[in-house]
């Protein structure tokens, strides 16, 4: 595969961090290397988390799973526990549906469906 996205946030705890991607959040696990795990969002987009020497700092940082369930999604991470900050709905405004979670180390996590019925269409002709 060379086309593709990877982005990665440092975490600090691998495990605690890997129950709420891989487990709550359902996301395939790629690769597990010593001090990294990469799940697949899409398929051809990746989350690394990673615990390095480096500090935590999740402020200014969203990451989105874009999902046309957003709402029956929403309601199965709660069914596992996880806690929904702002539940789902829409937003005139960006055209939109979201709702937001954060992960353990307190990164946001958006849930969004594209409302606009033209979405798939520019983005996977």
């Amino acid at each position: 595969m060379n086309d593709a996205f990877i982005a990665f946030v440092y975490v600090s705890d691998l495990d605690r961090s890997a129950a709420f991607y891989g487990d709550a959040l359902g996301l395939p696990l790629v690769t597990e290397q010593p001090v990294c795990r990469i799940y697949e969002v899409s398929p051809s987009g990746y989350l690394g988390v990673c615990v390095k020497d480096r500090p935590v700092n999740p402020d200014g940082v969203i990451l989105t799973l874009v999902r046309d369930d957003v709402e029956e999604y929403c309601a199965a991470l709660a069914g596992r526990g996880v806690d929904i900050e702002q539940p789902p709905a829409h937003s005139d405004r960006f055209g939109i549906t979201h709702a937001f979670l954060r992960d353990p180390d307190g990164y946001l996590v958006e849930v969004q469906r594209f409302d606009d019925p033209d979405w798939s269409e520019r983005k996977h002709p």
